[in-house]
């Protein structure tokens, strides 16, 4: 059964009116096929979200193990030189824990 699109064409390309009839359903399905691509490239986007690139500057963390270690959670902007401690899923507590002010807690989570 038929559902309104709002989509509507002319042709008067051909001298017959079954000739413009024909190039007018092709252009027809070509405009809803069109219309159900750009339907499905909105869905597919609202699923996926917005896509962040994994470029330089981008990350969430950053490991120096070499001349020097530690570690930066760039979120939360904590800083340590437990990296063994954050290998072992340490930096990761900080994040569960329910704090008005997280990076001041999370300090004192690595202080020994």
């Amino acid at each position: 059964m038929p559902y309104p699109t709002g989509i509507s064409l002319r042709s008067e390309e051909a001298r017959s009116q079954s000739e413009n009839r024909k190039l007018g359903m092709a252009r027809l399905k070509a405009k809803l096929v069109a219309v159900a691509e750009e339907q499905r490239a909105r869905d597919v986007a609202d699923i996926r979200g917005d896509i962040v690139k994994a470029d330089f500057g981008q990350q969430i963390r950053n490991y120096v193990m070499f001349p020097y270690k530690m570690v930066k959670d760039v979120r939360t902007g904590v800083e340590t030189s437990d990296v063994d401690g954050v290998m072992a899923g340490g930096l990761l507590r900080t994040r569960t824990r329910p704090a008005l002010n997280r990076t001041t807690e999370s300090v004192r989570l690595y202080e020994h």
